[in-house]
Protein backbone atom coordinates (compact mmCIF):
# COMPACT_ATOMS: atom_id res chain seq x y z
CA UNK A 1 0.00 0.00 0.00
CA UNK A 2 2.65 2.24 0.51
CA UNK A 3 4.43 1.38 -2.05
CA UNK A 4 1.17 2.46 -4.71
CA UNK A 5 1.06 5.65 -2.39
CA UNK A 6 4.85 6.50 -3.23
CA UNK A 7 4.19 5.41 -6.59
CA UNK A 8 1.10 8.04 -7.34
CA UNK A 9 2.78 10.64 -5.70
CA UNK A 10 5.93 10.64 -7.67
CA UNK A 11 3.15 10.52 -10.62
CA UNK A 12 1.56 13.43 -9.46
CA UNK A 13 4.52 15.09 -8.92
CA UNK A 14 6.04 14.60 -12.64
CA UNK A 15 2.80 15.58 -14.06
CA UNK A 16 3.06 19.13 -12.06
CA UNK A 17 6.52 19.86 -12.50
CA UNK A 18 6.29 19.30 -16.60
CA UNK A 19 3.13 21.29 -16.49
CA UNK A 20 4.91 23.92 -14.65
CA UNK A 21 7.84 23.83 -17.00
CA UNK A 22 5.51 24.02 -20.23
CA UNK A 23 4.31 27.44 -18.74
CA UNK A 24 7.22 28.93 -16.84
CA UNK A 25 8.62 30.68 -20.37
CA UNK A 26 5.26 32.51 -21.15
CA UNK A 27 4.53 32.84 -17.19
CA UNK A 28 8.31 34.61 -16.90
CA UNK A 29 7.84 36.74 -20.16
CA UNK A 30 6.68 40.36 -19.96
CA UNK A 31 4.41 41.03 -22.89
CA UNK A 32 5.13 45.02 -22.65
CA UNK A 33 8.95 44.68 -23.02
CA UNK A 34 11.51 42.96 -25.56
CA UNK A 35 14.68 41.07 -25.21
CA UNK A 36 15.86 42.54 -28.44
CA UNK A 37 18.66 45.44 -27.93
CA UNK A 38 18.23 49.05 -29.68
CA UNK A 39 21.20 50.49 -30.79
CA UNK A 40 21.24 53.71 -28.58
CA UNK A 41 21.22 51.37 -25.64
CA UNK A 42 24.57 51.16 -25.80
CA UNK A 43 25.55 54.28 -26.25
CA UNK A 44 25.72 56.51 -23.20
CA UNK A 45 27.18 53.24 -21.22
CA UNK A 46 30.07 52.98 -23.64
CA UNK A 47 30.56 56.74 -23.91
CA UNK A 48 30.71 57.17 -19.73
CA UNK A 49 33.29 53.59 -19.30
CA UNK A 50 35.61 55.09 -22.11
CA UNK A 51 36.17 58.45 -20.78
CA UNK A 52 36.10 57.02 -17.33
CA UNK A 53 39.51 54.95 -18.52
CA UNK A 54 40.70 57.87 -20.41
CA UNK A 55 40.05 60.62 -17.36
CA UNK A 56 41.55 58.13 -14.56
CA UNK A 57 44.77 56.99 -16.82
CA UNK A 58 45.05 61.58 -18.03
CA UNK A 59 45.02 62.03 -14.01
CA UNK A 60 47.71 59.91 -12.57
CA UNK A 61 49.61 58.72 -15.67
CA UNK A 62 49.55 61.72 -18.57
CA UNK A 63 49.88 64.15 -15.90
CA UNK A 64 52.95 62.88 -14.28
CA UNK A 65 54.52 62.01 -17.80
CA UNK A 66 53.69 65.57 -18.88
CA UNK A 67 54.94 67.87 -15.61
CA UNK A 68 51.31 68.64 -14.38
CA UNK A 69 51.57 66.91 -11.22
CA UNK A 70 54.19 65.59 -9.17
CA UNK A 71 53.95 63.06 -6.57
CA UNK A 72 55.76 63.36 -3.41
CA UNK A 73 56.98 60.29 -3.05
CA UNK A 74 60.42 58.84 -2.95
CA UNK A 75 59.79 55.24 -3.58
CA UNK A 76 60.37 53.47 -7.14
CA UNK A 77 57.66 53.04 -9.52
CA UNK A 78 57.23 57.10 -10.07
CA UNK A 79 55.74 58.08 -12.99
CA UNK A 80 56.91 61.44 -13.43
CA UNK A 81 60.30 60.09 -12.90
CA UNK A 82 60.05 57.58 -16.07
CA UNK A 83 59.68 54.71 -13.79
CA UNK A 84 56.65 52.82 -14.02
CA UNK A 85 56.22 48.74 -14.21
CA UNK A 86 54.63 47.01 -16.38
CA UNK A 87 51.34 46.39 -15.14
CA UNK A 88 50.75 50.13 -16.19
CA UNK A 89 49.73 49.11 -19.10
CA UNK A 90 46.41 46.54 -17.94
CA UNK A 91 44.13 49.16 -17.19
CA UNK A 92 43.43 51.40 -20.41
CA UNK A 93 44.41 48.01 -22.54
CA UNK A 94 41.26 45.99 -20.56
CA UNK A 95 39.13 48.97 -20.56
CA UNK A 96 38.56 50.56 -23.67
CA UNK A 97 38.92 46.61 -25.45
CA UNK A 98 36.08 45.62 -22.95
CA UNK A 99 34.26 48.87 -24.19
CA UNK A 100 34.44 48.43 -27.92
CA UNK A 101 32.10 45.57 -27.81
CA UNK A 102 29.72 48.27 -27.13
CA UNK A 103 30.15 50.42 -29.82
CA UNK A 104 30.28 47.32 -32.51
CA UNK A 105 27.13 46.05 -31.16
CA UNK A 106 25.51 49.46 -31.70
CA UNK A 107 26.95 49.42 -35.07
CA UNK A 108 25.55 45.77 -35.69
CA UNK A 109 22.27 46.25 -34.21
CA UNK A 110 22.08 49.87 -36.17
CA UNK A 111 22.40 47.73 -39.63
CA UNK A 112 19.50 45.15 -38.77
CA UNK A 113 15.73 46.39 -40.98
CA UNK A 114 14.00 46.63 -38.04
CA UNK A 115 16.28 49.27 -36.18
CA UNK A 116 18.34 50.77 -39.58
CA UNK A 117 19.79 53.79 -38.61
CA UNK A 118 22.61 55.22 -40.48
CA UNK A 119 23.18 57.66 -37.57
CA UNK A 120 23.97 55.46 -34.84
CA UNK A 121 26.60 53.60 -37.40
CA UNK A 122 27.88 56.79 -37.62
CA UNK A 123 28.19 56.91 -34.11
CA UNK A 124 29.36 53.77 -33.62
CA UNK A 125 32.33 54.39 -35.95
CA UNK A 126 33.70 57.32 -34.77
CA UNK A 127 33.68 56.32 -31.39
CA UNK A 128 35.49 53.30 -32.57
CA UNK A 129 38.48 55.44 -33.98
CA UNK A 130 38.70 57.64 -31.38
CA UNK A 131 38.97 54.55 -29.16
CA UNK A 132 41.22 52.69 -31.40
CA UNK A 133 43.24 56.33 -31.87
CA UNK A 134 44.07 56.17 -28.12
CA UNK A 135 45.05 52.08 -27.86
CA UNK A 136 47.32 52.48 -31.41
CA UNK A 137 48.90 55.94 -29.75
CA UNK A 138 49.66 54.14 -26.83
CA UNK A 139 51.00 50.77 -27.40
CA UNK A 140 51.90 50.46 -31.03
CA UNK A 141 50.70 47.61 -33.29
CA UNK A 142 47.82 46.68 -31.42
CA UNK A 143 44.87 43.91 -32.41
CA UNK A 144 42.49 45.75 -34.88
CA UNK A 145 40.49 43.84 -37.46
CA UNK A 146 40.35 40.77 -35.58
CA UNK A 147 39.92 42.73 -31.90
CA UNK A 148 36.34 42.01 -30.31
CA UNK A 149 35.36 38.73 -32.38
CA UNK A 150 36.12 35.69 -30.01
CA UNK A 151 32.24 35.89 -29.47
CA UNK A 152 30.69 35.90 -32.83
CA UNK A 153 33.94 34.23 -34.53
CA UNK A 154 35.79 32.03 -31.93
CA UNK A 155 38.44 34.72 -32.65
CA UNK A 156 40.33 34.24 -29.32
CA UNK A 157 43.88 34.86 -30.35
CA UNK A 158 43.79 38.22 -32.53
CA UNK A 159 46.63 39.14 -34.81
CA UNK A 160 48.44 42.53 -34.21
CA UNK A 161 47.39 45.10 -37.43
CA UNK A 162 49.99 47.42 -38.29
CA UNK A 163 49.63 50.91 -36.82
CA UNK A 164 49.94 52.29 -40.37
CA UNK A 165 47.30 49.93 -41.51
CA UNK A 166 45.02 50.90 -38.67
CA UNK A 167 45.45 54.27 -39.34
CA UNK A 168 44.38 54.14 -42.72
CA UNK A 169 40.85 52.14 -41.83
CA UNK A 170 40.42 54.87 -38.99
CA UNK A 171 40.48 57.44 -41.26
CA UNK A 172 38.15 55.58 -43.72
CA UNK A 173 35.68 54.84 -41.29
CA UNK A 174 35.73 58.74 -40.18
CA UNK A 175 35.42 59.62 -43.97
CA UNK A 176 32.22 57.22 -43.71
CA UNK A 177 30.56 58.11 -40.97
CA UNK A 178 30.86 61.58 -42.45
CA UNK A 179 28.99 60.35 -45.56
CA UNK A 180 26.34 58.26 -43.43
CA UNK A 181 25.42 61.67 -41.12
CA UNK A 182 25.57 63.76 -44.44
CA UNK A 183 23.09 61.54 -46.19
CA UNK A 184 20.67 60.25 -43.48
CA UNK A 185 17.25 61.06 -43.68
CA UNK A 186 15.42 64.42 -41.34
CA UNK A 187 13.72 61.41 -39.73
CA UNK A 188 16.21 59.56 -38.44
CA UNK A 189 16.96 60.82 -35.06
CA UNK A 190 19.47 60.29 -32.29
CA UNK A 191 17.74 59.64 -29.13
CA UNK A 192 18.83 62.86 -27.14
CA UNK A 193 19.08 61.02 -23.59
CA UNK A 194 21.35 58.40 -24.57
CA UNK A 195 23.54 60.90 -25.89
CA UNK A 196 25.69 62.70 -23.18
CA UNK A 197 27.41 64.23 -25.56
CA UNK A 198 25.86 66.10 -28.53
CA UNK A 199 22.13 65.61 -26.83
CA UNK A 200 20.97 64.33 -29.96
CA UNK A 201 22.35 66.54 -32.16
CA UNK A 202 23.79 65.11 -35.40
CA UNK A 203 25.47 67.53 -37.09
CA UNK A 204 27.82 68.22 -34.11
CA UNK A 205 28.45 64.18 -34.32
CA UNK A 206 29.45 64.63 -37.80
CA UNK A 207 32.07 68.14 -36.83
CA UNK A 208 33.75 65.85 -33.93
CA UNK A 209 34.45 63.12 -36.43
CA UNK A 210 35.88 65.25 -39.09
CA UNK A 211 37.85 66.88 -36.76
CA UNK A 212 38.86 63.85 -34.89
CA UNK A 213 40.28 63.24 -38.94
CA UNK A 214 42.09 66.58 -38.78
CA UNK A 215 43.99 65.43 -35.56
CA UNK A 216 44.61 61.62 -36.88
CA UNK A 217 45.84 62.78 -40.28
CA UNK A 218 48.13 65.73 -38.60
CA UNK A 219 49.57 62.75 -36.27
CA UNK A 220 50.89 61.22 -39.95
CA UNK A 221 51.02 64.07 -41.90
CA UNK A 222 54.95 63.60 -41.94
CA UNK A 223 55.00 60.37 -42.76
CA UNK A 224 56.02 60.01 -46.94
CA UNK A 225 53.79 57.50 -47.63
CA UNK A 226 51.24 59.32 -46.00
CA UNK A 227 51.17 61.88 -48.65
CA UNK A 228 47.91 61.39 -50.41
CA UNK A 229 45.30 61.65 -46.75
CA UNK A 230 47.74 65.28 -46.36
CA UNK A 231 46.08 65.96 -49.69
CA UNK A 232 42.94 64.88 -48.21
CA UNK A 233 43.77 67.32 -45.29
CA UNK A 234 43.94 69.99 -48.01
CA UNK A 235 40.59 69.10 -49.62
CA UNK A 236 38.76 68.75 -45.83
CA UNK A 237 40.01 73.14 -44.86
CA UNK A 238 39.95 73.82 -48.70
CA UNK A 239 37.59 73.21 -51.70
CA UNK A 240 35.11 70.60 -50.15
CA UNK A 241 35.58 72.34 -46.73
CA UNK A 242 31.34 72.00 -47.14
CA UNK A 243 31.51 68.39 -47.30
CA UNK A 244 33.88 67.93 -44.35
CA UNK A 245 32.25 70.42 -41.22
CA UNK A 246 34.24 70.79 -38.73
CA UNK A 247 34.45 72.35 -35.06
CA UNK A 248 33.87 76.11 -35.82
CA UNK A 249 33.42 77.48 -31.51
CA UNK A 250 33.47 76.11 -28.36
CA UNK A 251 29.79 74.66 -28.51
CA UNK A 252 31.33 71.77 -31.01
CA UNK A 253 33.43 70.85 -28.54
CA UNK A 254 32.45 67.27 -27.69
CA UNK A 255 32.31 67.28 -24.15
CA UNK A 256 30.85 64.37 -21.94
CA UNK A 257 29.49 67.29 -19.01
CA UNK A 258 29.40 65.42 -15.68
CA UNK A 259 26.50 66.75 -14.70
CA UNK A 260 26.09 64.85 -11.08
CA UNK A 261 22.69 63.82 -11.77
CA UNK A 262 21.71 59.45 -11.90
CA UNK A 263 24.89 58.01 -13.58
CA UNK A 264 26.55 60.68 -14.67
CA UNK A 265 28.44 61.49 -11.82
CA UNK A 266 32.35 62.02 -13.09
CA UNK A 267 34.84 59.06 -12.29
CA UNK A 268 37.26 61.81 -10.70
CA UNK A 269 34.67 61.75 -7.68
CA UNK A 270 35.79 58.24 -7.30
CA UNK A 271 39.34 59.23 -6.13
CA UNK A 272 39.77 59.79 -2.68
CA UNK A 273 39.89 63.36 -1.59
CA UNK A 274 43.56 62.97 0.29
CA UNK A 275 45.24 61.23 -2.78
CA UNK A 276 43.19 64.03 -5.48
CA UNK A 277 44.68 67.01 -3.51
CA UNK A 278 48.17 65.05 -2.60
CA UNK A 279 49.22 65.57 -5.55
CA UNK A 280 51.61 68.68 -6.01
CA UNK A 281 51.54 70.78 -9.10
CA UNK A 282 54.75 71.12 -11.18
CA UNK A 283 56.10 74.04 -11.37
CA UNK A 284 56.51 73.83 -15.72
CA UNK A 285 52.23 73.66 -15.40
CA UNK A 286 51.61 76.40 -13.10
CA UNK A 287 54.55 78.81 -13.14
CA UNK A 288 53.16 79.60 -16.96
CA UNK A 289 49.63 80.00 -15.65
CA UNK A 290 50.81 82.34 -12.95
CA UNK A 291 53.42 84.13 -14.66
CA UNK A 292 50.66 85.08 -17.80
CA UNK A 293 48.07 85.91 -15.03
CA UNK A 294 46.21 83.28 -16.80
CA UNK A 295 42.44 83.75 -16.25
CA UNK A 296 41.72 80.42 -15.13
CA UNK A 297 43.41 80.62 -12.29
CA UNK A 298 42.26 84.40 -11.23
CA UNK A 299 40.37 84.27 -8.16
CA UNK A 300 39.39 87.36 -8.29
CA UNK A 301 38.28 87.24 -12.05
CA UNK A 302 36.24 84.46 -11.28
CA UNK A 303 34.48 85.76 -8.32
CA UNK A 304 33.78 88.45 -10.12
CA UNK A 305 32.28 86.32 -13.19
CA UNK A 306 30.50 83.74 -11.34
CA UNK A 307 29.28 85.64 -8.57
CA UNK A 308 30.86 83.75 -6.04
CA UNK A 309 32.38 85.03 -2.61
CA UNK A 310 34.78 82.31 -1.60
CA UNK A 311 38.69 83.27 -1.47
CA UNK A 312 39.63 80.12 -2.88
CA UNK A 313 37.61 80.25 -6.19
CA UNK A 314 39.17 79.88 -9.15
CA UNK A 315 37.79 77.98 -12.39
CA UNK A 316 40.44 75.02 -12.26
CA UNK A 317 40.41 74.72 -8.46
CA UNK A 318 43.75 75.44 -8.07
CA UNK A 319 45.14 75.69 -4.46
CA UNK A 320 47.39 79.01 -3.77
CA UNK A 321 50.18 78.92 -1.00
CA UNK A 322 50.70 81.80 0.72
CA UNK A 323 49.03 83.93 -1.42
CA UNK A 324 50.66 82.34 -4.04
CA UNK A 325 51.04 79.66 -7.16
CA UNK A 326 53.85 77.65 -6.33
CA UNK A 327 54.70 74.24 -7.77
CA UNK A 328 57.77 71.91 -7.25
CA UNK A 329 60.20 70.51 -10.16
CA UNK A 330 59.06 67.15 -12.18
CA UNK A 331 61.75 64.50 -11.86
CA UNK A 332 63.44 65.10 -9.04
CA UNK A 333 66.34 62.82 -7.04
CA UNK A 334 64.97 60.65 -4.27
CA UNK A 335 66.47 61.21 -0.88
CA UNK A 336 68.18 64.37 -2.41
CA UNK A 337 66.46 67.63 -0.40
CA UNK A 338 62.98 67.91 0.94
CA UNK A 339 59.65 68.30 -1.59
CA UNK A 340 56.60 69.21 0.22
CA UNK A 341 53.48 69.67 -1.79
CA UNK A 342 53.12 72.80 -2.89
CA UNK A 343 50.03 74.57 -5.17
CA UNK A 344 47.31 71.61 -6.03
CA UNK A 345 44.37 70.99 -6.73
CA UNK A 346 41.49 71.36 -4.46
CA UNK A 347 39.18 68.38 -3.75
CA UNK A 348 35.63 67.90 -3.46
CA UNK A 349 35.55 68.24 0.57
CA UNK A 350 36.41 71.69 0.45
CA UNK A 351 33.49 73.48 0.42
CA UNK A 352 33.99 76.56 -0.30
CA UNK A 353 36.78 76.25 -3.86
CA UNK A 354 35.68 74.84 -7.05
CA UNK A 355 37.15 71.36 -7.56
CA UNK A 356 37.83 69.42 -11.04
CA UNK A 357 35.97 66.49 -8.97
CA UNK A 358 33.00 68.07 -9.60
CA UNK A 359 33.58 70.25 -12.63
CA UNK A 360 31.48 68.44 -15.40
CA UNK A 361 33.80 70.33 -18.32
CA UNK A 362 36.31 67.22 -17.18
CA UNK A 363 34.48 64.35 -19.76
CA UNK A 364 36.11 66.50 -22.77
CA UNK A 365 36.97 64.29 -25.78
CA UNK A 366 37.89 66.96 -28.28
CA UNK A 367 37.83 70.87 -27.98
CA UNK A 368 37.49 73.58 -30.54
CA UNK A 369 40.77 74.88 -29.25
CA UNK A 370 42.40 72.15 -30.41
CA UNK A 371 41.19 71.86 -33.84
CA UNK A 372 42.51 75.63 -34.21
CA UNK A 373 46.12 75.14 -32.72
CA UNK A 374 45.80 71.71 -35.66
CA UNK A 375 45.60 74.93 -38.08
CA UNK A 376 48.23 77.02 -36.87
CA UNK A 377 50.42 73.98 -37.19
CA UNK A 378 49.38 73.13 -40.47
CA UNK A 379 49.82 76.97 -41.72
CA UNK A 380 52.81 77.55 -40.10
CA UNK A 381 54.38 74.38 -42.33
CA UNK A 382 52.48 75.84 -45.58
CA UNK A 383 50.17 72.83 -45.84
CA UNK A 384 47.36 74.78 -45.76
CA UNK A 385 46.65 78.47 -46.59
CA UNK A 386 45.83 81.53 -43.83
CA UNK A 387 47.99 83.57 -41.49
CA UNK A 388 48.96 81.00 -38.06
CA UNK A 389 48.92 83.91 -36.41
CA UNK A 390 44.90 84.11 -36.61
CA UNK A 391 44.37 80.31 -35.55
CA UNK A 392 46.64 80.81 -32.68
CA UNK A 393 45.02 83.72 -31.32
CA UNK A 394 41.42 82.03 -31.92
CA UNK A 395 43.15 78.72 -30.17
CA UNK A 396 44.56 80.49 -27.06
CA UNK A 397 41.19 82.23 -26.74
CA UNK A 398 38.97 79.65 -27.01
CA UNK A 399 41.38 77.76 -24.73
CA UNK A 400 40.42 80.07 -21.94
CA UNK A 401 37.01 81.02 -22.88
CA UNK A 402 35.70 76.91 -22.81
CA UNK A 403 36.43 77.67 -19.13
CA UNK A 404 35.66 81.14 -18.82
CA UNK A 405 32.89 82.32 -21.01
CA UNK A 406 32.55 85.67 -19.51
CA UNK A 407 36.12 86.62 -19.98
CA UNK A 408 36.18 89.89 -22.62
CA UNK A 409 40.04 90.50 -22.59
CA UNK A 410 41.46 90.66 -26.50
CA UNK A 411 43.45 87.36 -26.35
CA UNK A 412 45.54 89.54 -28.16
CA UNK A 413 46.27 92.04 -25.54
CA UNK A 414 46.81 89.25 -22.76
CA UNK A 415 49.22 87.29 -24.76
CA UNK A 416 51.02 91.07 -25.18
CA UNK A 417 50.57 91.74 -21.40
CA UNK A 418 52.02 88.76 -20.71
CA UNK A 419 55.20 88.87 -23.15
CA UNK A 420 53.67 85.44 -25.25
CA UNK A 421 52.42 87.43 -28.00
CA UNK A 422 52.90 85.76 -31.73
CA UNK A 423 55.82 87.69 -33.47
CA UNK A 424 56.35 87.43 -36.97
CA UNK A 425 60.01 87.44 -37.24
CA UNK A 426 60.39 84.57 -34.75
CA UNK A 427 61.98 81.39 -36.11
CA UNK A 428 60.28 78.28 -36.93
CA UNK A 429 61.44 76.99 -33.65
CA UNK A 430 59.98 79.55 -31.95
CA UNK A 431 56.62 79.81 -33.00
CA UNK A 432 55.94 75.53 -32.89
CA UNK A 433 57.15 76.27 -29.45
CA UNK A 434 54.38 78.65 -28.51
CA UNK A 435 51.43 77.31 -30.76
CA UNK A 436 52.12 73.73 -28.51
CA UNK A 437 52.63 75.64 -25.10
CA UNK A 438 49.05 76.93 -25.82
CA UNK A 439 48.23 73.34 -27.32
CA UNK A 440 49.10 71.96 -23.93
CA UNK A 441 46.32 73.70 -21.82
CA UNK A 442 43.90 73.13 -24.49
CA UNK A 443 44.73 69.16 -24.09
CA UNK A 444 44.79 69.54 -20.16
CA UNK A 445 42.50 66.86 -19.13
CA UNK A 446 42.11 65.52 -22.64
CA UNK A 447 43.01 61.26 -22.13
CA UNK A 448 46.74 61.07 -23.22
CA UNK A 449 47.16 63.78 -25.95
CA UNK A 450 49.33 66.10 -24.38
CA UNK A 451 51.87 63.10 -24.31
CA UNK A 452 50.89 61.73 -27.88
CA UNK A 453 51.74 65.33 -28.99
CA UNK A 454 54.80 65.69 -27.56
CA UNK A 455 56.03 62.46 -28.79
CA UNK A 456 54.71 63.59 -32.41
CA UNK A 457 56.42 67.12 -32.45
CA UNK A 458 58.88 67.36 -29.13
CA UNK A 459 56.85 70.14 -27.83
CA UNK A 460 56.87 71.96 -25.65
CA UNK A 461 59.90 71.62 -24.34
CA UNK A 462 59.69 70.34 -20.79
CA UNK A 463 62.21 70.96 -18.58
CA UNK A 464 64.94 68.92 -16.70
CA UNK A 465 65.37 68.84 -13.07
CA UNK A 466 68.72 70.50 -13.38
CA UNK A 467 67.30 73.39 -15.13
CA UNK A 468 65.73 74.38 -11.99
CA UNK A 469 69.03 73.47 -10.59
CA UNK A 470 68.15 70.39 -8.64
CA UNK A 471 68.94 66.76 -8.75
CA UNK A 472 67.94 64.95 -11.98
CA UNK A 473 66.13 61.77 -10.71
CA UNK A 474 64.63 60.65 -14.12
CA UNK A 475 64.77 56.86 -14.95
CA UNK A 476 65.42 56.01 -18.75
CA UNK A 477 68.37 57.91 -19.12
CA UNK A 478 66.07 60.71 -19.16
CA UNK A 479 64.01 59.80 -22.41
CA UNK A 480 60.28 60.40 -22.67
CA UNK A 481 58.83 56.89 -22.88
CA UNK A 482 57.82 55.87 -26.60
CA UNK A 483 54.74 53.97 -25.47
CA UNK A 484 53.27 51.85 -23.01
CA UNK A 485 54.28 47.98 -22.82
CA UNK A 486 51.70 45.47 -23.63
CA UNK A 487 49.77 43.41 -20.65
CA UNK A 488 52.05 40.98 -19.18
CA UNK A 489 48.94 38.50 -19.61
CA UNK A 490 48.54 38.77 -23.76
CA UNK A 491 52.33 37.13 -24.33
CA UNK A 492 50.86 34.16 -22.63
CA UNK A 493 47.12 34.26 -23.65
CA UNK A 494 48.08 35.15 -27.49
CA UNK A 495 51.66 34.25 -27.70
CA UNK A 496 52.08 33.57 -31.20
CA UNK A 497 50.42 36.86 -32.54
CA UNK A 498 52.55 38.81 -29.72
CA UNK A 499 56.25 37.31 -31.40
CA UNK A 500 55.01 38.62 -34.02
CA UNK A 501 53.88 42.33 -33.03
CA UNK A 502 57.48 42.57 -31.33
CA UNK A 503 59.56 41.00 -34.48
CA UNK A 504 57.39 43.85 -36.96
CA UNK A 505 57.50 46.97 -34.12
CA UNK A 506 60.62 46.52 -32.48
CA UNK A 507 61.03 45.27 -28.87
CA UNK A 508 58.39 45.51 -25.60
CA UNK A 509 60.21 48.25 -23.99
CA UNK A 510 58.93 51.67 -23.37
CA UNK A 511 61.77 52.98 -26.13
CA UNK A 512 60.42 51.66 -28.98
CA UNK A 513 58.79 54.19 -31.01
CA UNK A 514 55.56 53.10 -32.91
CA UNK A 515 55.16 53.78 -36.30
CA UNK A 516 54.52 57.53 -36.61
CA UNK A 517 57.39 58.28 -34.57
CA UNK A 518 59.86 56.93 -36.69
CA UNK A 519 61.36 59.36 -39.54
Amino acid sequence: MNIKRIFLTAVIALFVLQSCDRGFEELNTDPTKTTEAYPHQFMANALMKTMEYNMLRNRNFTNELMQVTVAINDGDGRVFRYDFRRNWADYLWNGHYTNLSNYKDMYIKALEPVNFSQAYQAVSLICQSWTYSILTDTYGDVPYSESNLGRDSLILEPKFDLQRDIYVDMIAKLDSANTLLRTSPGSETILATADPVFGGDKAKWRKFGNSLMLRLILRIAHKPEMAAYVDKLKDMLGANASLYPIMTSNDDSAILRWTGEGAYVSPLASVRVQDFRGVSLASFFIDFLRDSNDPRIDIALYNSLYGTSGSSNNRWGVAPIAGNYVGIPSGYAPNTGEYTRQSYFYAADHAAAVSLQREPLTGMMMNFAEVEFIKAELALKGIISGDPKTYFYSGAENSITLWMPGWTKPVQQHLADADIDWYDDETFEQKMEKIHRQKYYALFLVDMQQWFEYRRTGYPRLPKPEDYGVPNGLRNNGEMPARLYYPVYVQSSNPTNYRIAVEQQGPDEINTKVWWQKP
